[in-house]
Order: structure tokens, then C-alpha cells, then sequence
């Protein structure tokens, strides 16, 4: 007989991953299945797939399911209140309604989610004050603090690739001049290239290669990283910020210069460092996250 588990969906461009675990966090199954993103409605119907697929392979429904996907989840956490310009059908969706669930189906922001994961059975296992940031396409982040997720007063919270590096800079997305994720965000790297980089990969590659230019463009992107880094800390006290995403995959090519960056920036009372850490789950880290969310929601 298959025990009691909680089923974590999350929804991303053009995929939804599932995880059956355990609420002691032993994984029973993980899931994954891809969707046509221009087609209306493929992201929830292939949602709704996986959720009945686990309700076949583990013989009985989730004790709970959670869903984390892209936006701002609506107040009572059933649903993306927000979220313009992707996966149409998304806004105010009911995921208890939609996955005919005898229980509610909270609904929480995919940054969000994956810091609950991280904390749950990742980097930051255990953790009480923690930072997420994913560096990506953009910067997503999420931040937790005395052992509460923030979300704020409509789900902006974390939201840390948005803080404002240089105030002359271009507006991002959200309008923020000169922002974290204007910095580093790898939808700029054939601009900050003058286009000899398609994605930050190459970049790195370049520049583990010795390629001077490279090199000098990957070490600006860290010193940038490093200063909003140092800026959300004085903000927000942490004990560990995690680094997920695509390019945290550069491993020390990522994490000693970046170190090199915060050691004269970076406010140490009594000499307390804060701890940096590769994300441990990757890219299930908000499926992991969604199911602990289900796990204490108060719905």
C-alpha cells in the first residue's frame, strides 16, 4: 500500500514537473510532461494529466496537492491573480475546482515555492532567514524571515531581481531603472556582448577559455551580482542565499570570484559571513516547494 503523499505541480513556459513525496520528504514518484505554450489551455491540461497519472501509479489521491506557477497568487491562494502576457488561462483559474480535489489546492508564485523546496529538503534545509535568487533568462527570488515566507500585501514580495543597481540605468519589466536583473539577467547578454554571446553559458565557457573580453564581462555581471547580493542582506539578514537558475551551473567559475566580489562589500558584524549555496534541488525545487506549501496551508 502506497503511503500518504503530498503532490507538488509546477508550472513553467512550456512544462509542468510533479513530485509525490512524502510529508517526511521521501520521494515516491517524479513526473514531467511538456506543452505547446501557444495553444490555449495545454499548461492546465497538462497539469491535469500528471495529476491523474500520480492518482494511477500511487492507487489513491494526494493527501494534499499544491500547485506553484508564474504571477502573483491571488489572496486567498487558489489561484494566480496576476500574471500578463503568458499561459493564457492562467488569471484566476481555481485549481481545486479545475483538479476536481476533495481538498483545497493552494496556489503560490514559482520563486516562492522553489525557497520553501530549498528549505525544506535543499541548500537551505532547515533554515530560518534564507534568500533565493534565480539567475536565468531574468532574476526570480523569494526571501524568508524568521522562518515566514514573504509574500507581502499582493504577493510582490520577493521580487529581488528588481532592486535598483543604478538609478540612470534603462526600467525593466516592472519599470525599475537599472535593476539586479537588467545587470545579470541573460536576456541581455548579446547587448552586454556587442553580440558575440547568444546566452550566458557561452559566456562562461569564453571565459574559462581565457577569453580576455569575457572574462572582463563575466567578472562586471559578478561584481553586480555580488552588490545587490550585499544590498539584500543588510535588507533582509539571512543565513544562506541560494543561487539557482542556469547559470549557477558555472559552480566555482560562479562562486569564488563572486566570494572575491562580497569580501569588501558585504557587512559582517562580529565577522558573520552569510552563507552561499548552489540550489540543491534544481529544477524541481518548486515542486518540492508547492507540496510543502499544501503540506501547512491553512486552507
Amino acid at each position: 500500500m502506497t503511503p500518504p503523499y503530498l503532490l507538488g505541480l509546477d508550472l513553467g513556459g512550456s512544462s509542468v514537473k510533479a513530485v509525490a513525496v512524502t510529508p517526511n520528504g521521501e520521494t515516491l514518484r517524479r513526473f514531467h510532461a511538456t506543452f505547446d505554450p501557444d495553444r490555449p489551455g495545454a499548461f492546465a491540461d497538462a497539469a491535469r494529466d500528471l495529476h491523474q497519472r500520480a492518482v494511477r501509479e500511487l492507487a489513491h489521491p494526494p493527501a494534499r496537492c499544491g500547485v506553484s506557477a508564474p504571477g502573483l497568487a491571488a489572496r486567498d491562494a487558489r489561484s494566480i491573480a496576476f500574471m500578463p502576457g503568458r499561459l493564457a488561462g492562467l488569471e484566476g483559474l481555481d485549481w481545486t475546482h479545475f483538479l476536481a480535489s476533495d481538498t483545497p489546492v493552494p496556489v503560490l508564485n514559482d520563486a516562492q515555492a522553489a525557497l520553501l523546496g530549498e528549505v525544506w529538503l535543499g541548500a537551505a534545509r532547515g533554515a530560518a532567514n534564507a534568500i533565493l535568487l534565480t539567475l536565468g533568462t531574468g532574476v526570480g527570488g523569494a526571501a524568508m524571515v524568521d522562518g515566514h515566507l514573504l509574500r507581502g500585501a499582493i504577493g510582490r514580495a520577493g521580487h529581488l531581481g528588481h532592486i535598483t543597481l543604478d538609478r540612470n540605468g534603462p526600467p525593466d519589466i516592472c519599470g525599475t531603472p537599472g535593476s539586479l536583473e537588467w545587470a545579470v539577467g541573460n536576456y541581455r547578454i548579446r547587448e552586454r556582448t556587442d553580440g558575440r554571446f547568444d546566452t550566458t553559458h557561452e559566456l562562461v565557457a569564453a571565459h574559462l577559455a581565457g577569453d580576455p573580453f569575457a572574462t572582463r564581462v563575466w567578472l562586471d555581471l559578478l561584481q553586480a551580482l555580488a552588490c545587490g547580493i550585499a544590498s539584500l542582506i543588510n535588507v533582509l539578514d539571512p543565513e544562506v542565499v541560494i543561487v539557482g537558475g542556469g547559470i549557477a551551473q558555472a559552480g566555482s567559475a560562479l562562486f569564488e570570484p563572486l566570494g572575491q566580489f562580497l569580501e569588501p562589500i558585504e557587512w559582517r558584524p562580529g565577522g558573520h559571513r552569510v552563507r552561499m549555496a548552489p540550489a540543491g534541488l534544481g529544477d524541481l525545487a518548486g515542486a518540492y516547494g508547492a507540496a510543502w506549501n499544501a503540506h501547512r496551508s491553512p486552507l
